[in-house]
């Protein structure tokens, strides 16, 4: 094998696919990307800023809300270059490098989410189930240490991840399904012995994901058990009104999640267009949607909205 073969199976330019049928540039598909984007970083990164800025909401449940814009942004903009890229100027080609970076971060970043979200459904409990001691027990530095520790899972458990995959050969396609380089449709890929990768990729999924939802369905049930022995009705009514807007999180984050991985693992005959519409409903909608939610849902962030605009205003 000469050296010229060598370089292109170990060190390959991928290329991307955006969505199948559509051609290469088409004008109102790259208007309505740029259009989510701007949601979704302008959504979470407002989120954000009134959050940090307006002291009323330095408590538990908005603090763990800023963790899930922070991730939400980290997801929005891991994947945005190469999708703009693509729609945009048709710039089709990465490096390989750049390519398990990329993986590397949208994974992490979305590892981070169902840690948060996690996080949020314990928040929760806490405070319906223990009303009185909520923010003696959610204190700032126990909400730090909890923020750190999730970054650090997502962070420590997924960086195998690329270095794996790194040391394959790619001698097959190198045709990414998606605009975004996603580690189940790059194992696809290597001409090459792909179990470590596999079962890693499966540890990680349990670890985080399959972890996470089974103590989120845990938190619920014990919040569920919490409100059903209160007396009050109205009580009842309003401890599940608090828990709304995160129900709706959870829902818009694991239904796409779910759905892309059954159709990576058992739809590989599905049409492409499929593939396509689930993992850019799983990138896209949850940064879009959140923001949106929690600020019709949330009196105290449209009250803290209201006082930002007017300080802006005057």
């Amino acid at each position: 094998m000469g050296p010229q073969n060598n370089q292109s199976i170990f060190h390959p330019t991928f290329l991307f696919t955006g969505i199948p049928g559509l051609g290469t540039i088409n004008i109102g598909v790259s208007f309505s990307f740029c259009i989510m984007y701007a949601i979704a970083v302008l959504g979470n990164g407002v989120v954000l800023l009134v959050i940090v800025k307006d002291q009323t909401l330095h408590k538990p449940m908005y603090l763990f809300l800023c963790m899930l814009a922070v991730s939400e942004l980290g997801v929005s903009i891991s994947t945005l270059p190469t999708v703009l890229g693509v729609f945009l100027f048709n710039a089709r080609e990465i490096g390989l490098d750049a390519c398990l970076s990329q993986t590397y971060f949208i994974h992490c970043f979305s590892g981070m989410d169902s840690g948060v979200l996690l996080a949020m459904a314990l928040d929760r409990f806490i405070a319906i189930y223990n009303p009185l001691q909520y923010t003696t027990i959610l204190t700032n530095f126990r909400i730090i240490l909890i923020g750190l520790g999730i970054a650090m899972r997502s962070a420590l458990l997924l960086f195998p991840v690329p270095l794996l995959l790194r040391r394959l050969p790619f001698c097959k396609s190198t045709i990414l399904a998606h605009p975004y380089c996603l580690h189940p449709n790059l194992i696809r890929l290597p001409c090459a012995d792909t179990t470590v990768n596999s079962f890693y990729g499966l540890l990680c999924v349990l670890s985080t994901f399959g972890l996470d939802s089974f103590c989120i369905v845990l938190s619920y049930m014990m919040i569920l058990k919490t409100v059903l022995s209160m007396a009050s009705k109205e009580g009842r009514l309003k401890a599940l009104n608090t828990c709304v807007s995160h129900i709706c999180a959870v829902v818009l984050y694991y239904t796409p999640m779910i759905g892309l991985s059954m159709a990576h693992r058992f739809g590989r005959h599905n049409s492409p267009k499929l593939h396509s519409m689930m993992a850019n409903i799983y990138l896209l909608v949850p940064p879009i949607l959140n923001p949106i939610i929690y600020s019709i849902k949330t009196r105290e962030i449209r009250k803290a909205l209201g006082r930002l605009f007017r300080q802006k205003k005057f």
